[in-house]
């Protein structure tokens, strides 16, 4: 799996420039994961420990019904409901709470294989992000050619570079260079936003909409890291826009 994880090139992450390129990334490491756990991995002994123990969040479920099988689904479901039933909440009970089984079925409910192989690929993406921007000028053109960075991965990616994963003498050009991708896009918003509730006002009658009519989606995907599709009217380019 890790292998699989690494051969996606930094290229192909980054010439679309369409979007934020790290939240293209991640699409492209849950796809490979649920893939990859719904096909020959699932009856892999040491992957079978693995997602027993760390179980699946609902986003990865879902991406998992809808990738694999009936019946890959059901035996990784099969082999994770028993080891729940018969470590952890067993039918009969006596005596106290145990706090150590409670603890860890809390601790069941916030883990998820998918999300731990995504989190590995995304930290090793970074480091070649670093070391591409320092040591290639044509990364760096490529890099600042972005449309823009949502702002969950700015905070990722500043808290990976500041944790010495660029040099001292890199950071301060990285952290520029990064903020304005996120940041020149936040004023971009904010302007498209306001316009936006502007055009509701009766003295904006018979004005243009600008680039404001998905303005609202086009917010939440910032600031959520989630594409959301905008109304059909707005998809299809209708010069009103619903309430």
């Amino acid at each position: 799996m890790r292998e699989d994880i690494t051969t996606i090139p930094i290229t192909d992450v980054f010439e679309p420039r369409d979007g934020c390129p790290l939240c293209r990334m991640r699409d492209m490491l849950e796809e490979r994961s649920t893939v990859y756990i719904t096909g020959a991995a699932m009856m892999e002994p040491d992957v079978r420990i693995k997602t027993n123990e760390a179980g699946f969040c609902r986003r990865h479920f879902g991406m998992m019904v809808s990738c694999g099988t009936r019946l890959s689904n059901a035996l990784i479901l099969q082999s994770h409901l028993d080891k729940i039933r018969t470590e952890l909440i067993p039918k009969d009970v006596k005596g106290k709470p145990d706090k150590k089984k409670l603890a860890a079925v809390k601790k069941l409910t916030q883990t998820c294989f998918c999300c731990d192989q995504v989190n590995w690929g995304m930290e090793h993406m970074f480091q070649t992000i670093f070391s591409s921007y320092s040591n290639d000028p044509d990364f760096r053109t490529l890099y600042n050619s972005q449309q823009f960075i949502c702002l969950e991965h700015f905070s990722d990616l500043m808290t990976a570079a500041m944790n010495r994963g660029i040099s001292s003498k890199m950071l301060p050009q990285f952290y520029s260079d990064t903020s304005k991708l996120c940041g020149g896009y936040l004023e971009e918003l904010y302007g498209d936003v306001s316009h936006f509730c502007t055009m509701f006002d009766y003295r904006s009658k018979g004005q243009s909409w600008g680039n404001s009519k998905d303005a609202i989606e086009r917010s939440i995907e910032f600031l959520t890291s989630e594409h959301i599709d905008p109304p059909a009217d707005v998809k299809g380019g209708s010069k009103g826009t619903q309430q």
